[in-house]
């Protein structure tokens, strides 16, 4: 007996949070009774959600993409605001979503997929997975505020924790610069909030990598599968 969330997400239906949200949200039925967080099923029992049964063999195909998102697209299966999503952009008879989030006007690499053990690994704080960003700033960032940014600084009364960061450019002439920043949290809006609170706008942001896997010979908004070697790496990464 597994909790139920816990079983939609590992069928690749939905990632955890998102299972648990159509729990909430009443959309879940267990033998045709509408399930709560907690509730616990086995291999017999019938998960249906929004009244369509959770076909488990289909299910259990799982298939990963990995997307150079372009921007003004969304990071979410549906948009009540009725913008394209980056689901939209794959060609697929799966119910894909994707690892994690990028911002509407952030860009690069995003992986989706059907394979809920997967995304719950590589989402999970304690794996420290790193992601490498290019920001453009307003301003010329200072040599001590680089400093902060690598030592961590608080955003939503909370500390981030250690980072990379790079001053990879600046123009005097535009008031900009460029700067590679690699953590290994996933906070909302988290790279923006950072140079936020160093005093820079960011007006420009690019995910250049998600652990070992870059966009390079990706243009935006082009996506390829993910070999087998590469899926077996990040499972690794997980473990």
């Amino acid at each position: 007996m597994e909790r139920v969330q816990k079983v939609i997400s590992n069928l690749g239906y939905a990632s955890r949070r998102e299972s648990e949200k159509l729990i909430i949200d009443g959309k879940v039925l267990i033998n045709d009774k509408v399930a709560k967080l907690g509730d616990k099923v086995s291999s017999k029992d019938i998960i249906k959600i929004d009244g369509v049964a959770i076909d488990k063999e289909k299910a259990n195909d799982k298939v990963y993409y990995l997307l150079n998102k372009p921007r003004g697209v969304v990071s979410t299966v549906k948009d009540e605001k009725n913008r394209k999503t980056v689901v939209d952009l794959i060609n697929t008879d799966k119910r894909i979503y994707p690892i994690g989030r990028l911002d509407y006007d952030t860009t690069g690499v995003l992986i989706l997929t059907n394979d809920g053990e997967l995304t719950n690994l590589l989402l999970h704080p304690s794996k420290e997975i790193e992601k490498v960003y290019l920001a453009k700033i307003k301003g010329i960032i200072t040599g001590s505020d680089i400093y902060k940014l690598k030592q961590g600084v608080m955003i939503d009364n909370i500390k981030t924790s250690p980072a990379r960061v790079k001053l990879k450019s600046f123009s005097k002439k535009t008031n900009t610069s460029l700067v590679e920043i690699t953590i290994h949290e996933g906070r909302n809006h988290q790279v923006k909030k950072m140079f936020q609170s160093v005093g820079y706008d960011c007006l420009k942001l690019t995910r250049l990598r998600f652990a070992f896997l870059d966009c390079k010979d990706l243009k935006s908004g082009e996506y390829r599968e993910l070999n087998i070697k590469e899926v077996k790496k990040l499972y690794s990464l997980g473990k």
